[in-house]
């Protein structure tokens, strides 16, 4: 009897797996007028390979995961003796419960790039799309599309120069504030503050707010976010994605408070005198308020307030991280921090007191600016993001089905000795000249879904690391402390730094 309850409980998890992956989620077509789907595994039933990706980044090595199936998946035709590493141009796999193509050279990231809302869209994992959007009536690739046509003109190139001196204010408050030594050498934990410094920072130019008790609920909705974006999406009181997803409600209430009450002192200011809008605050809020949509109609509160919380949350943790690993370089190799520490100090010395930086100041840190792209290259602040094949389509002799989810992967080339010689080498020469080859250095995406806060981050990272150098000296607690990957990078110990003023 029980050799039979045993069996007959088997059929029926096999049926519920064949109903999961053959109806809930059907396999993509394979084969159509001759073409295959790449070469590939799609690994264990319903997880896939998905332990596997996460766990070589967790290690520190995730071009590993790619480069692995780079080699066992070698173009067929050929012998395996002229097989190599870099004959696989694409492959498919099974992450995120779904199957998925992922394309794995510098041609790859052009095509993907150059073809956006032509035979590719913009796609998230369920868990994204049920933390930061409540609503089903615009297409993810539309949405994105309104979201940066209203963003881009706060920050283009042009713009955000002008936030330079506020970057350099808030800067140096945040220094006076919070690195205020009680004695010579005192510990501080450098990934918490630098919290801190981004929230405030972020929060002064983008909402006008400098209310520390208002910053502070911000950030703690943020904090469980991000918690649950690395969680398992069970939408149960007491775990983390339940948290997140009632900490982006919380979040989402705070800001759309924000905007109906500056709308409302807007609206007022113009009643009073139209001229007194000169001298309205100048934070991307404010000029989502004043501008109007390319068909004349005002950009509703409703989507004010979703592209705020998504701006607010998109550069957090790429800039945190990135300014956590550049220090950890600066400490590990001397020769790199004296000349950091030269440049900027030439810079420094032509200030006069209390003169703030500017953007001919900014233009100077050339050295800097390369040393920063390196650490970009070797610890991007993310691994890569997603895209869905609108069409069927070609690439390299293989089927990508309308459907089929892509994974474009940083990874894929930013540690490749095919672009890079000796990539694991600290290298900043490498952005000296022409740079890297097109479309293999690519931290910040690429095509029409390039970051529009590249800029802004440039001048926000570089003016943080002018401030640091040319005021402290510091020494790591933890000499051999490490960014570890579980799935953004972070310091693996908080980064503490013994800390103690430059004379």
């Amino acid at each position: 009897m029980e050799t039979i309850t045993f069996f007959i409980s088997l059929l029926v998890l096999f049926a519920s797996l064949y109903y999961f992956f053959c109806k809930i989620i059907p396999s993509p077509r394979q084969q159509v007028a001759g073409y295959q789907l790449p070469p590939g595994s799609t690994g264990w039933p319903i997880i896939g390979e998905t332990l596997e990706y996460l766990s070589t980044a967790r290690d520190g090595v995730p071009e590993k995961f790619i480069a692995d199936r780079r080699k066992k998946y070698s173009d067929a035709s050929a012998s395996s003796a002229a097989a190599t590493e870099g004959s696989c141009k694409v492959f498919k796999t099974l992450l995120l419960g779904e199957p998925m193509a992922m394309l794995c050279t510098a041609a790859g990231n052009k095509f993907l790039f150059s073809n956006e809302n032509k035979l590719v869209k913009t796609w998230w994992p369920a868990i994204f799309q049920k933390l930061f959007t409540d609503s089903t009536k615009l297409e993810y690739s539309k949405v994105t599309i309104h979201n940066r046509k209203a963003i881009f003109p706060f920050l283009k190139p042009d713009a955000v120069r002008k936030h330079i001196g506020v970057m350099d204010q808030v800067t140096k408050e945040h220094f006076g504030k919070h690195w205020s030594l009680q004695d010579q050498k005192q510990v501080i934990k450098f990934h918490s503050l630098v919290k801190k410094y981004t929230l405030a920072l972020s929060s002064r130019l983008f909402l006008n707010l400098e209310d520390p008790q208002v910053i502070a609920k911000l950030q703690e909705s943020i904090r469980h976010i991000n918690e649950g974006l690395v969680s398992l999406p069970v939408d149960l009181p007491g775990t983390n994605f339940n948290r997140a997803i009632r900490a982006s409600r919380k979040m989402k209430k705070e800001i759309d408070s924000m905007v109906a009450q500056r709308k409302n002192d807007l609206m007022n200011l113009n009643m009073i005198d139209r001229e007194q809008l000169e001298n309205a605050p100048q934070d991307l809020m404010s000029s989502f308020l004043l501008e109007t949509r390319s068909d004349g109609q005002e950009l509703t509160e409703e989507e004010i307030s979703k592209y705020l919380c998504g701006i607010m949350l998109a550069g957090f943790d790429a800039i945190i991280n990135t300014l956590c690993a550049t220090v950890i370089v600066l400490s590990q190799l001397p020769e790199v921090y004296d000349a950091v520490l030269k440049e900027q100090m030439e810079i420094a010395e032509s200030k006069d007191e209390g003169e703030l930086l500017n953007w001919g100041d900014v233009r100077k840190m050339k050295y800097t600016w390369n040393v920063v792209c390196e650490v970009l290259r070797l610890q991007p602040p993310t691994g890569g993001t997603f895209r869905e094949a609108m069409t069927d389509f070609v690439y390299e002799g293989y089927l990508i089905p309308k459907g089929m989810k892509i994974h474009w992967n940083v990874h894929a080339t930013h540690k490749n000795p095919e672009y890079f010689p000796d990539p694991h080498k600290f290298d900043p020469s490498r952005f000296e000249g022409h740079g890297p080859p097109p479309y293999s250095y690519v931290p910040f995406g690429g095509g029409p879904r390039m970051c529009p806060g590249k800029e802004h981050a440039r001048y926000e990272i570089l003016v943080f690391l002018h401030n640091l150098v040319t005021r402290f000296k510091w020494e790591m607690v933890f000499p051999d402390e490490k960014m570890v990957v579980d799935p953004v990078p972070f310091p693996s110990k908080g980064l503490p730094l013994h800390v103690f003023p430059r004379i």
